[in-house]
């Protein structure tokens, strides 16, 4: 199958300012891929030019014909306090189609299932500030799912979250992915988010690495993508890692 979406040596940023530089990737259907990196790396501005929102100033970007691409923000972005419901807030992923603020009844009965798959079907009503993280994590899951996107692209989608919310936005992921939707998400989190993906991508201005755990989370490839001398421990089977001026402590 052709790739979903395509960049080829493509540089980007704002204004004449480039964030990116000379980035190759692909986006097949079959992916499930987190890119690492610190702040500031240039990860949130690849997920923009990957949907589209940012136009590359060199290279090119190319995609399936028929791609419908869909995109969680992160969470500490949002305007908790803006005056709608979760239902609301699901259904306004579909006003490209319809006119606000009347919705059919296909419509309701569309959101309410995609509420009620992400076991938040009872929390409809509720004003979005209600919510706890996790709740509205998969909020933002539910509006994107409402479009029934061929690749999801999720920014820090554990970010604030605790252990068990982290947990569950994973296997939820998981499951959507095992259904046949491709999945990008940006993670600072190394060792509770990144060792449990499939398939890595370390970004810092550039690609650095890209592969599999085992492949990337090696202190050669850390060291050039944080900056730092950073040790790496196998538990379980899986890469840990673990800052050596706080060996106590592993790195998020």
């Amino acid at each position: 199958m052709a790739p979903l979406i395509t960049l080829t040596n493509v540089s980007a940023g704002y204004g004449r300012v480039n964030v990116l530089h000379d980035v190759t990737l692909t986006i097949d259907a079959s992916d499930f891929t987190g890119v690492v990196g610190p702040s500031g790396a240039g990860k949130t501005t690849l997920l923009r030019v990957l949907l589209g929102l940012i136009k590359p100033s060199s290279g090119t970007r190319t995609t399936d014909p028929d791609l419908r691409v869909a995109y969680v923000p992160q969470l500490e972005t949002v305007d908790w306090n803006f005056p709608v419901t979760v239902f609301e807030c699901v259904l306004m992923a579909r006003t490209h189609q319809r006119l606000w603020p009347w919705s059919s009844a296909e419509e309701r009965r569309e959101v309410a299932h995609v509420l009620d798959r992400l076991g938040i079907g009872d929390l409809a009503e509720r004003h979005i500030r209600e919510l706890s993280g996790g709740q509205q994590q998969r909020m933002f899951l539910a509006r994107a799912l409402l479009r029934q996107p061929h690749a999801l692209l999720l920014d820090e989608p554990t970010s604030g979250v605790d252990i068990n919310t982290r947990h569950d936005v994973l296997h939820l992921l998981g499951d959507l992915h095992a259904e046949g939707m491709a999945i990008v998400l940006t993670t600072h989190d190394l060792n509770g988010m990144a060792a449990h993906l499939p398939r890595l991508v370390c970004v810092n201005g550039h690609i650095v690495a890209e592969g599999t755990p085992k492949e990337v989370i090696i202190p050669s490839v850390l060291e050039e993508t944080f900056g730092a001398q950073l040790e790496v421990l196998e538990h379980l089977g899986m890469p840990i890692v673990v800052d050596p001026a706080h060996p106590a402590r592993t790195a998020n």
